[in-house]
């Protein structure tokens, strides 16, 4: 593989950054936090620290024939992601990189009566974390297509794993929708999507475009139930749907409102990939014990 630079090394950018180093790559970080950037030179990385929330500050960008990881989430409000144009606008002072791959997410379909997406469905998003998602794959697109870099885009559901488990929301006992009303949703171990943007490092070509899950839907209170029991904690209580638009945070009701079904057929046949976690059970067994250490 390419020698490889990460924007955003956080949760999944640190698994990432460790996957590709044992391959011999090379790997640059780039983090909006001072004390993650000490950690990540600590580790054995050449990490900088900067934000990408104002252009005239960002640094010039060493990306030449990088692979190029783009971990960053928009900015908070509006439907347009600036940190995208900021981070594609400092990319020009660099020779350009090999390749980038944008991790967005699942939220860009517009669909959320429970049916199925392939990555060919339509991309009307509803949430205005959606329309930010769907600005940055356009953003990126139009980056590759000007400077012919290859762009891949994954888009992916949500992410568990160990320090990523919903604990404060169960031992609060903060309400779920209830079980019977609540429609499916999609996950992905953090250690199989490290493994799957390696992958696809390796084996994406330019326009492709990826659904990230494993492929086991569930409703997010099954979900949540499901680590409740795990953690050998009692379940959260459960509210109808017109409660939940009382009592429930807008983000939480975000997630609980859009339900679907997401297909991730053509990740798996593509990029060959065979899960470590399957299942939400085997993730969560790999998951709770570094929780009770």
């Amino acid at each position: 593989m390419d020698n490889v630079f990460i924007a955003g090394c956080g949760y999944i950018g640190e698994r990432v950054a460790r996957l590709v180093r044992d391959l011999g790559s090379s790997v640059a970080c780039m983090t909006r936090s001072a004390e993650r950037a000490l950690h990540l030179t600590g580790e054995g990385f050449e990490a900088m620290n900067c934000s990408l929330d104002d252009a005239a500050q960002l640094p010039t960008l060493d990306v030449s024939g990088r692979v190029v990881f783009y971990f960053v989430p928009p900015p908070g409000g509006g439907i347009s992601d600036q940190r995208a144009r900021n981070f594609c606008a400092a990319m020009n002072n660099s020779a350009h990189p090999s390749k980038i791959i944008y991790i967005s997410a699942t939220s860009v379909y517009g669909v959320k009566d429970g049916s199925v997406v392939t990555e060919q469905s339509a991309t009307d998003p509803t949430s205005a974390m959606g329309k930010r998602r769907l600005d940055a794959e356009k953003i990126f697109r139009n980056y590759g297509a000007e400077h012919s870099v290859p762009v891949i885009i994954l888009r992916v559901s949500g992410i568990y794993g160990p320090g990523r488990l919903p604990l404060t929301q169960i031992h609060q006992g903060q309400p779920l929708l209830r079980l019977e009303e609540s429609g499916p949703s999609n996950r992905i171990h953090a250690d199989d999507l490290a493994r799957i943007c390696v992958a696809t490092a390796e084996k994406g070509e330019d326009g492709d475009i990826f659904n990230v899950s494993d492929g086991q839907p569930s409703s997010m209170t099954e979900y949540f139930n499901a680590v409740a029991d795990a953690l050998g904690a009692p379940r959260q209580p459960q509210v109808s749907l017109e409660e939940a638009h009382r009592v429930m945070s807008p983000l939480m009701l975000s997630y609980v409102s859009e339900a679907r079904v997401v297909d991730p057929t053509h990740m798996f046949k593509r990029l060959g990939i065979t899960l470590r976690y399957a299942t939400l059970r085997d993730g969560l067994l790999a998951s709770i014990p570094q929780i009770n250490k």
